[in-house]
């Protein structure tokens, strides 16, 4: 498997530990905004040394000033400097840096683990329309293809059809509070992001909240951890 690969796979995690070390807390946890920003990032080809730039800008910046009202609780802090850092790889022509050798992020069996649990959690949400996911999961599961990026593009596929189905589902009450907590998680940090980032994280914020609210389960490698 080539070393590109690795760093696709590793994107979400390489993010979290950077961040949790930036901040000096190894052990806080991460938002549904801060997943969903880093989603944005990722479908948005920001390369990873950007993010990890930017996140180190940023808390430098935090660091060098005098007064310091509150701690950074979220990556939202750091989008304006990595949307800057990324912009200045953009314009040097920089390829990002080449990430060296390491093993396979995810051996076959804990592949099979993950779709087989996935569709077991999908199925007991009990709702007909949702077996066909299932059913399509445990397929990959028999036979996991060789290429994990082709597995990743398949169950992308998957999570959107997921999606849609769950959102048809959703009460005007789900959809409503589900931006009532979008809108309280994005308040302060509107005026640090560009329209498309903030429409992006959004769509990607609203995708995650469906789920949830039927208890679904993501389905792309990214989630499994």
């Amino acid at each position: 498997m080539s070393d590109r690969s690795l760093n696709y796979f590793n994107y979400f995690t390489e993010i979290e530990e950077h961040f949790q070390q930036a901040r000096g807390t190894s052990l806080f946890l991460l938002s549904p905004l801060d997943w969903a920003l880093i989603e944005s990032w990722k479908n948005s080809g920001v390369p990873l040394e950007a993010v990890l730039r930017g996140i180190d800008a940023a808390f430098e910046k935090w660091r060098a000033k005098r007064t310091r009202t509150q701690m950074v609780n979220s990556l939202a802090f750091c989008a304006q400097a990595i949307l800057v850092e990324s912009q200045r790889l953009a314009d040097a022509g920089t390829a990002p840096s080449e990430a060296p050798p390491a093993a396979a992020p995810f051996p076959e069996a804990d592949i099979k683990k993950y779709l087989d649990g996935n569709a077991v959690a999908i199925r007991a949400a009990q709702i007909e329309e949702f077996n066909v996911i299932s059913e399509a999961l445990e397929q990959l599961s028999a036979s996991v293809p060789v290429e994990l990026e082709d597995l990743e593009r398949r169950l992308s596929a998957l999570e959107q059809k997921l999606i849609a189905l769950a959102r048809i589902r959703q009460t005007d009450e789900q959809a409503v509070a589900a931006r009532r907590d979008l809108d309280s998680y994005l308040k302060p940090y509107r005026g640090k992001m560009t329209a498309p980032q903030l429409a992006m994280l959004e769509a990607q914020f609203m995708d995650r909240a469906v789920l949830e609210a039927n208890r679904l389960p993501r389905l792309s490698l990214f989630h499994l951890r």
